[in-house]
């Protein structure tokens, strides 16, 4: 395995854990999954976008730090690839939909103190589909509080990955997951297998899915 660290990211419903779980299996890697779940502002933050978006945010941007921080003291001697289903720099893309120009100027502060302390992935895998077909995995996995998610909200979290990664060059397999089948369709996940295999100067490489 040519990568230590790789973070695979993309969209609401776009099949983030799903990829994850099965990578993490096939390479006997160390798994960090976001652990969304424990925060309660967001079935809050849904009912009440205003309200609740700071604390919401930074509890996020807390339990993330958490969560990574420890691959700068840790290592597994079994272990010597970490696969990881967010970037911590979507804390900061989400905080600049969700926030107020003056809470997200704060935020933003508390987020570059952190940043700086955490180990960055070498290879970034981003899942890419389209709203329509967000909407149907969104369903299909049935979170309450996910349910009523506006097509507009998935837009705009789209173009700002798009934009983010386009913006700083990361080296990014970028999928077209439009069909992605991961645990039905095993030639899905061998073809990002096989990707894995190569080396990749920074920017955008593309693959479709069979």
């Amino acid at each position: 395995m040519k990568y230590h660290f790789i973070t695979i990211e993309g969209n609401i419903g776009a099949g983030k854990t799903t990829l994850a779980h099965l990578l993490a299996r096939h390479y006997n890697a160390r798994l960090i999954l976001e652990e969304f779940a424990d925060n309660p502002f967001l079935p809050k933050f849904y009912e009440n976008p205003q309200q609740y978006a700071f604390p919401l945010e930074l509890f996020f941007m807390a339990e993330r730090y958490k969560q990574l921080k420890e691959l700068i003291h840790t290592s597994d001697l079994f272990q010597s690839t970490t696969i990881t289903d967010y970037l911590f720099t979507k804390c900061l893309l989400f905080a600049k939909i969700n926030l107020p120009e003056e809470e997200y100027r704060l935020y933003q502060k508390l987020f570059e103190i952190i940043h700086q302390q955490l180990v960055q992935p070498e290879l970034l895998i981003y899942l890419h589909a389209p709203v329509e077909r967000l909407q149907q995995n969104i369903k299909k996995r049935n979170r309450s509080y996910e349910q009523h998610i506006p097509d507009e909200y998935l837009l705009n979290i789209q173009q700002t990955y798009t934009h983010y990664i386009k913006q700083h060059n990361i080296k990014t397999l970028f999928i077209d997951a439009s069909n992605a089948d991961f645990l039905g369709n095993p030639k899905h996940v061998q073809v990002i297998i096989d990707a894995l295999e190569q080396d990749y100067d920074p920017g955008q490489h593309y693959f479709t899915l069979p």
